[in-house]
């Protein structure tokens, strides 16, 4: 069973949310981040992988904008 790790949403529409992904080999969790709009992934919000500034070791995911 692969390990999971929860990371925070800043900006867009679900800032403040968390999302649970998986880690991969490496322990490193995706680059990307689709968070579905009402309408599916036409509508999602893209957020990018980031490490958090105010904890060192961990990771936030940041909004940058829709995917259409």
């Amino acid at each position: 069973m692969a390990s999971t790790v929860q990371i925070p949403l800043v900006g867009g529409t679900a800032d403040g949310e968390t999302v649970t992904v998986e880690l991969d080999s490496h322990g490193r969790p995706p680059l990307t981040h689709h968070h579905l709009g009402p309408e599916g992934l036409a509508h999602a919000q893209i957020y990018e992988l980031q490490t958090d500034d105010q904890q060192e070791g961990t990771w936030v995911y940041t909004w940058r904008g829709p995917a259409a």
